[in-house]
Order: structure tokens, then C-alpha cells, then sequence
């Protein structure tokens, strides 16, 4: 199966947690159909990458990178790669290179899907399909030269600034860890 052959099956049968995923998953889905190569970093102006929020054993912390391009915390994650052969490997990848943490578990299933606007095409837009990844028991993470910084934070002491979109990120992870339906901040809280 081919890294497009994945993403169009990602998105076919993921089952969103709202409504506003599930507009998002149509959004993400008809991007993936129309185009030959949806996760390729040439697809313009739009095209899917792949994410994970990184998440301590005891399920307690989270490790976020201080992003040089944004100013702000946030999860790991990027563009696609010829070599990936799934979303959420490809999302593992960039979660080991941004913390230098290896062996980490990743959850197929995406937690979430978050489409925003990008420097590496005028208009265009990232259509991230986000995942959770735990980390073995000890693990800590190591800046690499892609961010500022990289360090644990408990679930309920984000660092700032984080935007609204990685809060929903942690409570739909931790809710995912813990196995109950994940409670979503309103668009307006940060």
C-alpha cells in the first residue's frame, strides 16, 4: 500500500468526534481523491501532513516543541516524505526526529484533524491529520535543529503561548489514553 493509498483509507474510515471533524474529514477526503500525491509537499496550494502529540508513560505530561517559524509551542509534526509508508508512520518519524525520542507507540487511529495556513505555498493550507504517540517509561526528550525547544509539560500547565488548536489536541489525547469521549475547548478558548 502506497503513502496515498493510506491516506485516502485514513480518511475514508476514521470516524470523526463531532460534527466539525467530521466537515473537516469531507474536506481532507475530497483533497485526497482529487489529487495523485495529497501528502506530497509539491501539491498546491494545500496538502496532507502528518502529526503526533507526544505523551509521556504515565500519560501525565506532554512534550511540545517551541516552533522558530511560529513563536509558539506545539505539537510535532510535518510534511510527508517519499519513504513514509502510512500517515501515522510518517507521523512517528517526525515525532522521533523533533524530540530524539525513540521507540516511541503509536496509535494508528488519528485523534484529530486540524486544516491551517502555511508559509510554503501562498493560500495554501496544511490538512493535518493528527495522532498520539506515547513514549516508553524514562524517556526524555532532546532539541533537535528543527525547533527552539522541546520539553515535558503536565496536561494541565500548557506552556504559552499554545493556541486553542494544540489545547484540543491534549484533551482529545488524553481522553483518547483514558478511554472516554474527549471534551473540546470552544473555539475561543486558548
Amino acid at each position: 500500500m502506497s503513502l496515498t493509498d493510506d491516506i485516502r483509507r485514513v480518511l475514508a474510515t476514521w470516524s470523526p468526534p463531532d460534527a466539525e471533524q467530521g466537515v473537516l474529514r469531507e474536506v481532507f477526503a475530497g483533497h485526497a481523491r482529487a489529487h495523485d500525491e495529497p501528502g506530497a509537499r509539491a501539491c498546491a496550494p494545500d496538502h496532507v501532513t502528518a502529526s503526533a502529540l507526544v505523551v509521556s508513560a504515565d500519560h501525565d505530561r506532554v512534550a511540545l516543541v517551541l516552533h522558530p517559524k511560529f513563536d509558539r509551542w506545539l505539537q510535532t509534526g510535518g510534511h510527508c516524505e517519499p519513504g513514509d509508508p502510512s500517515l501515522a508512520e510518517a507521523a512517528r518519524r517526525e515525532a522521533t526526529e523533533e524530540t530524539g525520542i525513540d521507540g516511541l507507540t503509536i496509535d494508528p487511529d488519528p485523534v484529530l484533524l486540524s486544516r491551517h495556513p502555511v508559509r510554503c505555498h501562498e493560500g495554501g493550507h496544511h490538512l493535518d491529520v493528527q495522532f498520539v504517540a506515547v513514549a516508553p517509561r524514562g524517556a526524555e526528550p532532546t532539541c533537535s535543529d528543527e525547533s527552539d525547544d522541546v520539553r515535558w509539560f503536565a496536561l494541565d500547565a500548557l506552556p504559552e503561548p499554545t493556541d486553542a488548536s494544540v489545547r484540543s489536541l491534549v484533551a482529545a489525547a488524553s481522553s483518547r489514553l483514558r478511554g472516554t469521549p474527549s471534551p473540546r475547548p470552544s473555539a475561543g478558548s486558548a
